[in-house]
């Protein structure tokens, strides 16, 4: 990993929901609702099943998330933080284990679509999902640097274990980060890394 400091980097990487939107999925109904038992991957879970059963589950899944994209809501500083840093000229792109047409539909209701074309979002379609590192270093190949060049920002152990595996700078956002083992910088929000961006 680089050792630059986080104001000087230029390829950026968001998680998409509970990063940039407020957090709304209730990951624990939708385990309800398609069967599957506590604590286990739900995507996982579902490239598991034989095909007609996952295929209806995954319906519902899309429907379900296509709701809640349709409602989402920017957290704190997203959009100050994405404006800032796409007028500095860093190049922005989004990871999200959501569904590729909802992660445009998100952005769309956040005000952020005209920040990244089709092909800077990378959905559970393009990529295998975070925690693998595959749609990083997809994002590292189309901007054509090294993986240690991105920034990862992410809520979540999947985002930061898929930067820490790719070789990418990891950044936490949320009010408690129990990964700081796999946190190069954590802050409460996208406000606090707006205000690091000066450091």
């Amino acid at each position: 990993m680089g050792s630059r400091a986080l104001g000087e980097r230029r390829h950026w990487v968001f998680d998409l929901d509970g990063t940039l939107t407020l957090a709304v999925h209730d990951f624990a109904l939708i385990r309800r609702e398609l069967a599957i038992p506590a604590g286990q991957d739900i995507l996982g879970h579902l490239a598991a099943l034989p095909a007609a059963d996952a295929a209806a589950k995954r319906a519902w899944l899309i429907a379900h998330e296509r709701e809640l994209a349709s409602a989402s809501i920017a957290a704190p500083g997203a959009v100050d933080l994405l404006r800032t840093l796409h007028a500095r000229g860093c190049a922005l792109g989004i990871l999200t284990r959501n569904d590729h047409a909802l992660a445009q539909l998100t952005l769309a209701e956040i005000g952020l679509d005209d920040l990244f074309p089709a092909d800077a979002i990378v959905g559970r379609d393009e990529a295998a999902p975070k925690p693998h590192p595959a749609g990083l270093l997809l994002h590292a190949a189309r901007w054509a640097v090294p993986p240690a060049e991105l920034v990862m920002v992410g809520d979540h152990g999947y985002d930061l274990e898929a930067g820490r595996s790719a070789g990418a700078m990891t950044v936490f956002v949320g009010a408690d980060n129990a990964w700081p083992e796999l946190s190069d910088h954590a802050h409460p929000d996208c406000r606090g890394v707006l205000a690091a961006l000066a450091g």
